[in-house]
C-alpha cells in the first residue's frame, strides 16, 4: 500500500491495479467505497485497455482472435512504484509474455495520483513501445460513498452535472454491451440526477458526446461532498442493480463496450484510441473533496 497526504487528504494506493483504496479528509471522514464484497468488492479500478466488455470476450486484431475479460486487464496486475513524494506517487505496468497472449501489443501504462489542497488529481500516461500502431481505450471506475446511506438502507442521492437536459445516452445492458442508437436521458432533471434503485435498472447510465465535464454529488446538506472533473468524451454513473449498495460510481471513460453483434477489428470499435510507435497518451481527471 502507498500513501500520499496533505494538510487536506490522505490517500491510500494500492500497488496491484494502481487501484485508489481511500481517501480521507483532515478530520477522517472517508470518501471512497471501501469494497464491501456483499456488494462490490472493487473501489476504483484502472479500465485498460479495455472499457466495458467485448462480445463474448472476443475481439479480433488482424484477423485473429484475442479474448480479453470486462474492462480489461490492468486492475488485475501488480504496478510498480516508479516515482514517489509525500504529495505524489506514479506507478507503472508494461507489457509482458502474459499481457502479450491477450493483448497483442508491447505499450507502457503509468498511473499519477497527485495531492494539490483538496483535490486529487488522477493522470493517466500510456506509451505505445511497439514498432507497430496500437489501439486502447482507457476509463475511471472511482466508487464514493452515498452520504447518509447506511447499510442495507435504500439507495438515495443526488448529482448535480454542469449541463442541462436534454441529454443524449446511449442504450445499456448488464452485460456491458450497449446499442449505438442515442436515447435521450429522461431520469435527468435539468442538471440534477435523483438516484436510486431504479436509476441504475438498465445497468450504468452513460452520457456521451462529451455532454459533461463535472459532476458534483451532493452532502447531506446539499452541498458539495465529492466532484469530479474530466474531459473525457463519456461519462458514466452505475451502481449494482437491485443490492442497494450505498455508492456511486463517476465514470470518465476514453472508451465503451462492443455494440451488440459488433464483429469488425478492435481498431476500428466505436470510441477507440490509437497510437503510432513511439507516440504517447495523457489525460486527467480531478477528484475534489468538499
Amino acid at each position: 500500500m502507498v500513501t500520499i497526504s496533505n494538510e487536506h487528504l490522505t490517500v491510500e494506493i494500492a500497488e496491484k491495479g494502481a487501484e485508489l483504496q481511500s481517501i480521507k479528509d483532515a478530520n477522517g471522514r472517508e470518501y471512497l467505497w471501501q469494497g464491501d464484497p456483499d456488494f462490490w468488492p472493487r473501489r476504483s479500478p484502472i479500465l485498460f485497455p479495455l472499457v466495458c466488455s467485448v462480445n463474448d470476450d472476443t475481439y479480433t486484431v488482424d484477423g485473429k482472435d484475442y479474448h480479453l475479460p470486462r474492462h480489461g486487464f490492468a486492475r488485475d496486475m501488480d504496478f510498480t512504484v516508479v516515482r514517489q513524494s509525500a504529495e505524489k506517487v506514479t506507478l507503472a505496468l508494461c507489457d509482458s509474455e502474459e499481457t502479450l497472449k491477450i493483448y497483442p501489443y508491447h505499450f507502457m501504462l503509468a498511473i499519477t495520483y497527485r495531492l494539490g489542497g483538496n483535490k486529487l488529481h488522477v493522470v493517466w500516461h500510456v506509451e505505445n513501445t511497439d514498432t507497430q500502431e496500437i489501439h486502447f481505450q482507457i476509463g475511471g471506475h472511482p466508487a464514493f460513498n452515498v452520504p447518509g446511506n447506511k447499510k442495507g438502507e435504500k439507495l438515495e442521492g443526488t448529482l448535480v452535472l454542469d449541463n442541462e437536459a436534454p441529454l443524449i445516452g446511449l442504450k445499456s445492458y448488464g452485460d456491458g454491451t450497449h446499442e449505438m442508437t442515442e436515447i435521450p436521458l429522461t431520469k435527468i432533471d435539468k442538471n440534477i440526477i435523483h438516484f436510486d434503485n431504479e436509476f441504475f435498472a438498465d445497468d450504468s447510465v452513460k452520457i456521451h458526446h462529451s455532454q459533461v465535464h463535472c459532476a458534483t454529488l451532493l452532502d447531506t446538506d446539499g452541498t458539495a461532498a465529492v466532484t469530479v472533473n474530466f474531459k473525457t468524451p463519456i461519462i458514466a454513473f452505475w451502481s449494482p442493480y437491485n443490492k442497494e449498495a450505498g455508492f456511486v460510481c463517476i465514470e470518465p471513460w476514453f472508451g465503451v463496450g462492443d455494440p451488440r453483434g459488433w464483429k469488425g477489428e478492435f481498431k476500428d470499435k466505436p470510441f477507440m484510441n490509437h497510437l503510432l510507435p513511439g507516440a504517447s497518451f495523457m489525460s486527467e481527471y480531478q477528484i475534489t473533496i468538499k
